[in-house]
Formats: structure tokens, C-alpha cells, sequence
């Protein structure tokens, strides 16, 4: 999930660079929420691995 926040990221800067507004702002927006989506899935992995050795 963490390659797809790189890859949109990556076409966020590339459309912004080239001037597409609409692309660029759609691809940030998509790679911010894949983002927070897989810092929670990290955060919530850490926690049951934490849990299991208890």
C-alpha cells in the first residue's frame, strides 16, 4: 500500500510540474488518504504484535 502513496505522489509532482491543477490536487488528495490508511494498518500491526507477547 506504501508503493501506491509513492506512485501517486509521484503524479501529483509530475501534474503539478506540467500545470494539470485537477490531476495534480485528485493524485495528492488520493496519495494522502493511502497514506494515512497505511499508518494506521503500521500503528494497529505494532499494537497486536505488542498484545501477543503480553
Amino acid at each position: 500500500m506504501l508503493r501506491w502513496t509513492i506512485i501517486f505522489l509521484i503524479v501529483a509532482i509530475v501534474a503539478g510540474i506540467l500545470g494539470f491543477g485537477g490531476i495534480a490536487a485528485g493524485a495528492a488528495g488520493i496519495a494522502k488518504i493511502l497514506f494515512f490508511v497505511f499508518l494506521v494498518l503500521f500503528v494497529l500491526s505494532l499494537l497486536s504484535r505488542g498484545v501477543g507477547r503480553s
